[in-house]
């Protein structure tokens, strides 16, 4: 469509196409080779993970996460409703049952001060999304997790290069999650990564990641042969997902600073609708920093936010909502415990996503903004 501005446009640095060729030209072109390895070692020298594994999808990596945990039929695992099915269904497809948390009434992410709570016996774990690559408040998580002797998982699928006090997320929790889907910053089309920051999580990860074998040990010489030895499925991807990944990695600092460079053109555009109280901006708390993952608006009401989208819409700019409330969706809201989530349904109804992509220019994100002025004029 003429001068239509799309909602999301996958990124190519230029190097894709020749890494993937190299995979290829070397013969091995199955799991875990060079270039699996070289992602592995960008992320534990750049962010200080213990131990990463690339994974088929977040989705995937969740999944590892869960059977890590050993979470069994009758385990309760925390988490906020306002995510994505992904995050819910790694730990239902184990028997656990789900105990949603409501969303600050300014932040999608989960309330730290409602977690506590929410703990019984049979609570196994807390499950934090950074929504937008804003940190949650992971200094209460975290002291809340140790002194009931609960796992803490980051699904930090939008948080890449995004930090806590400093420390990057991925890094805090036990384990983490990211993904690489073509909307994200750092992309492969689909692709994941499970960080395995708990030492005593980090052979049998390794285990469950290759089929249940010890294959990986195996090729590293330390055992004789290998064998079934414990759950598992295919988790890794091929080397020609590695390789696309690569190349976004080599290329992570420009592709952060421009996408910054967008959302920071967004928030100073758009500041003077919001101080009319038109709608509202994100705001990142004093722990937190900003991925820039994406620039969302919350409207005042449902019908605002359909009014500005169809504005959008007539003026060939392409914005989408975006999460429902789990704890009311046909699968589970039999199952919830009939909690009241006002913040997180008020994010589902309200929240408006803008267009943000590398190759977005100046002028495209100036359109956006006046159309957004059309629509409040």
């Amino acid at each position: 469509m003429n001068n239509y501005i799309s909602f999301n446009k996958p990124y190519l640095t230029g190097k894709e196409a020749h890494y993937l060729y190299q995979s290829v030209l070397s013969g091995k072109i199955s799991g875990n080779g060079d270039f699996t390895k070289k992602c592995h070692q960008f992320f534990q020298e750049k962010y200080g993970f213990k131990k990463c594994l690339l994974t088929t999808s977040c989705t995937d990596a969740l999944e590892m996460a869960a059977l890590l945990l050993n979470i069994k039929a009758g385990d309760e695992v925390i988490m906020p409703s306002y995510t994505f099915v992904s995050t819910s269904n790694a730990f239902v497809l184990r028997g656990a049952k789900i105990i949603f948390a409501d969303s600050y009434e300014n932040n999608p992410n989960i309330d730290a001060s409602k977690v506590e709570a929410l703990i019984t016996p049979k609570t196994k774990a807390i499950v934090v999304v950074h929504y937008a690559g804003i940190a949650c408040d992971m200094d209460t998580i975290m002291a809340v997790a140790q002194k009931h002797n609960l796992f803490v998982v980051e699904d930090a699928a939008q948080a890449i290069d995004s930090y806590h006090n400093g420390k990057p997320l991925g890094s805090i929790g036990h384990l983490a999650a990211f993904s690489f889907h073509e909307t994200k910053n750092i992309i492969a089309g689909e692709g994941g990564m499970l960080v395995i920051n708990d030492e005593q999580f980090a052979q049998r990860a390794e285990i469950i990641w290759e089929k249940g074998t010890n294959r990986a040990a195996f090729f590293r010489g330390e055992v004789n042969k290998y064998g079934w030895v414990d759950v598992g499925s295919s988790f890794l991807p091929s080397e020609i997902v590695a390789a696309f990944l690569y190349a976004q990695l080599e290329n992570l600092e420009d592709i952060q600073a421009k996408r910054v460079s967008i959302w920071n053109q967004y928030n100073k555009g758009l500041l003077p609708l919001a101080q009319k109280g038109c709608f509202q901006m994100p705001e990142i708390p004093d722990y937190a920093t900003n991925n820039a993952h994406m620039f969302y608006l919350k409207c005042n009401s449902i019908e605002e936010r359909s009014e500005l989208i169809d504005t959008l819409r007539s003026n060939k700019v392409h914005a989408v909502f975006h999460y429902l409330s789990l704890h009311k969706s046909e699968f589970y809201q039999d199952k919830h415990d009939g909690r009241e989530l006002a913040n997180c349904d008020a994010f589902a109804d309200k929240l408006v996503r803008l267009p943000l992509f590398y190759e977005l220019s100046n002028d495209d994100v100036q359109r956006v903004i006046d159309a957004i002025y059309e629509a409040y004029s």
